[in-house]
């Protein structure tokens, strides 16, 4: 049968795609402006270490979590409508964020904006799923969605140096609320609705299984790198697995499941996932932590450190332009690899660049990063997206976005508690109690809690200001090689002929 001919894309299109791409934008943002932050926050509300972590990581937590009863929400009540009530949570809770007066109402609010958060990214893949039925036009379509994310997660430090600048670090929860009104009102006037018709309830006791299986897992991965291999791991590990195999078994048994797990049978699909949470992984789980060392190492200001960084944002804007040029010549596995390659090699230069003076080295690995995992992120979004038929659009968005943020929570979780753990491992021992118990419980404690005026206390801050630096070298060599390995498994997984994935499009 012959497939219809695919409706023109409009201007209106277009205007579309910049207020979805302008929402996944400012969701990219906030999971990496607090990075930034970390200092204000810290002389602020004085957080432990392990609570600084859950203000990084809960945010993408709760993301991760919840996007896979979203993206089935999305298709029954409408992907517009769910935008639109994600947007106004979001906007409100921002406000809570803002305001955090101790590190535990800043924890929850961030819960909040990642419940909010849910609600808004389904909607905004499945919506570009639907207004760009054509496939060539739907992976430049995506190519730009994929650069707000990738863009976004590189320009968060950005807009949060220039806000730290001259306001206090609630600002840069502040700065969602205007943005999240254009949202609003452009969402109103230019998207249209679309829902799957025939969508049924969603299974509740899928919803909480998902949710259990990955909070579980990732909470286990990083207690014990925060707080070492007790007794709560297992526990920890047992339940995330347990709820995994429920998950996974119920799917199977319903007529309308949250996940089509059939699709995981295709290498060239779970190929996509995977490349595609490596490669956010390492992205924004180096961006979380080479914040500070700029400003806590490199003696930046928070602007400064953001400008930094901004090689990578440019870089993954480029991908906009040669994602379907490296398509047609490559191949969606070997251009997937390509990218996959290329942040590995980024990586391994901001390893030895972090040990040297000057930051040329910095800035031309963070290009590198930020080109390699934007083309990787589009590809392989593209490849999961058109594997469903477009009345599953949100149920499918939701899978490649769970990758997305999934990545990102580990990112933050896992290699932020590594480069932790390598810090304090390479620490050396401090006379001063005082200063070895701040400096201790890490690297901003110290520097924002110690009297740097005091010539003794200053020389046990060079020595941990190096302790950090050699952590962040070993954690970067640690994500260029995961990267490397997800780039041979994608060369071999992910087919180069017939560059899509196979589609079970109706």
């Amino acid at each position: 049968m012959t497939s219809p001919t695919p409706p023109p894309v409009t201007a209106r299109s277009w205007a579309a795609l910049g207020i979805l791409t302008l929402a996944v934008l400012l969701l990219a943002i906030d999971g990496t402006v607090l990075a930034l932050a970390v200092p204000a926050l810290t002389a602020d509300l004085n957080p432990t270490a392990t609570q600084l972590l859950w203000i990084g990581d809960i945010y993408s937590f709760a993301l991760a979590g919840l996007l896979v009863t979203m993206g089935n929400l999305a298709d029954r009540i409408g992907r517009k409508r769910l935008l639109l009530i994600g947007s106004a949570g979001f906007g409100l809770s921002s406000l809570l964020a803002a305001f955090a007066t101790t590190p535990d109402l800043l924890i929850l609010a961030r819960a909040i904006l990642g419940i909010s958060g849910a609600t808004i990214m389904p909607s905004t893949l499945a919506i570009v799923r639907n207004l760009f039925t054509d496939p060539a036009m739907r992976t430049r379509a995506i190519a730009v969605w994929a650069a707000g994310a990738t863009a976004g997660a590189a320009v968060g430090p950005i807009v949060g140096g220039a806000l730290l600048e001259h306001f206090p670090w609630g600002s840069v929860f502040l700065i969602n609320v205007p943005i999240m009104l254009l949202v609003l009102v452009g969402g109103i006037l230019l998207l249209p609705e679309s829902k799957n018709p025939t969508g049924g309830p969603i299974d509740l006791l899928s919803a909480l299984l998902s949710f259990v299986a990955i909070v579980s897992i990732v909470y286990a991965i990083k207690h014990v790198f925060a707080n070492g291999l007790d007794g709560i791991v297992p526990v920890a590990v047992l339940l995330g697995l347990l709820a995994g195999w429920g998950f996974l078994r119920r799917q199977r048994r319903l007529t309308q499941p949250l996940i089509d797990v059939s699709l995981f049978r295709s290498p060239a699909f779970s190929g996509a996932v995977l490349a595609n949470t490596v490669s956010i992984f390492a992205f924004v789980g180096l961006l979380f932590f080479f914040s500070q060392y700029l400003q806590l190492v490199r003696g930046l200001g928070p602007l400064q450190a953001g400008l930094v960084e901004l090689s990578a944002t440019i870089a993954s804007m480029v991908v906009i332009a040669l994602a379907g040029f490296m398509l047609g010549r490559l191949g969606r596995g070997r251009a997937i690899s390509a990218g996959l390659a290329l942040g590995a090699i980024g990586l391994g230069v901001l390893a030895l660049a972090e040990g040297m003076t000057g930051l040329a080295g910095i800035i031309i690995g963070f290009a590198i990063v930020g080109f390699g995992a934007g083309l990787a992120m589009t590809l392989t979004t593209d490849a999961v997206v058109s594997a469903a038929p477009r009345e599953r659009a949100g149920a499918a968005s939701s899978i490649a976005e769970t990758a997305y943020e999934l990545g990102a929570a580990l990112g933050i979780a896992v290699l932020g508690s590594v480069q932790l753990a390598l810090y304090r491992w390479n620490l050396p021992a401090i006379d001063d109690a005082t200063s070895a118990a701040n400096l201790h419980e890490s690297l901003a404690t110290g520097m924002t809690q110690l009297d740097t005026a005091d010539p003794a206390v200053l020389a046990a801050i060079e020595q941990a200001q190096h302790a950090f630096t050699v952590g962040m070298q070993w954690t970067s060599v640690i994500a260029a090689l995961l990267l490397a390995i997800a780039a041979v498994i994608a060369w071999i997984a992910i087919p180069s002929q017939g560059e899509r994935a196979p589609a079970v499009e109706h």
